[in-house]
């Protein structure tokens, strides 16, 4: 007669990573679709002026842009334009553009929203000053000069 040895240690089975690459490659695509890199095209030249004293903005999702500068293709002409998110503006579009953005937040964030001036350093004044005017009719106090930082300051 033959005898039957019985293996008391079993080990556990090791863990299947056969759908890993399967669940990877889902997420990846999940993020890739719901991120947003940039939320303009940017039509308008803007280097941001200089500043000594800069603060970084808490929620940029609170944070509406207008773009003001000179318009990168030559053809446009030279004079200052503004841009609010993908399309040339003027001064009177301001008010809509920004009431519109009011309406897209959650009502309990719409009292934090900022208004972000992103202005050529060039730019004259004027323009600023206008729209700031169209901001102030809709009760948009709260603007944000759009700057870079001085890396090494000298006084003399």
């Amino acid at each position: 007669m033959s005898r039957f040895k019985k293996h008391s240690k079993k080990g556990t089975p090791g863990i299947s990573t056969s759908s890993l690459p399967d669940i990877i490659f889902m997420l990846l695509f999940f993020f890739m679709v719901t991120t947003t890199m940039r939320e303009a095209t940017l039509k308008v030249r803007v280097t941001a002026p200089q500043a000594t004293e800069v603060q970084k903005l808490e929620k940029k999702s609170l944070v509406s842009y207008i773009y003001i500068g000179p318009p990168m293709q030559k053809k446009l002409g030279t004079d200052a334009r503004i841009q609010l998110a993908d399309q040339f503006a003027e001064v009177n579009e301001v008010k809509e553009f920004i009431l519109k953005e009011r309406e897209a937040k959650n009502e309990v964030d719409r009292k934090f929203m900022i208004t972000s001036l992103k202005v050529d350093k060039t730019t004259r004044m004027g323009i600023v000053t206008d729209v700031k005017q169209e901001l102030r009719e809709i009760g948009a106090f709260k603007i944000n000069y759009s700057s870079r930082k001085v890396r090494s300051m000298e006084f003399n």
